[in-house]
């Protein structure tokens, strides 16, 4: 027989998390926890930025000079 979890089962399970931490201390966490993601976030963003300029100046400019 598959374990099926069911609404029943979340709640005591939240239950005794909250019994276990404190509301206070799974608010610490939670906060901790969406600063890391935004810090994740950033890195991936300025990864990205960097590898940018490092293509265009691979490219050399193509300009004819008439005189």
């Amino acid at each position: 027989m598959p374990f099926r979890m069911g609404p029943t089962e979340l709640i005591i399970i939240l239950v005794i998390v909250l019994v276990l931490f404190g509301v206070g201390r799974i608010g610490k966490i939670g906060g901790e926890l969406g600063k890391g993601i935004r810090a994740f976030r950033s890195g991936i963003k300025d990864s990205d930025d960097d590898a940018a300029p490092e293509d265009e100046s691979e490219q050399e400019p193509s300009e004819s000079e008439e005189s």
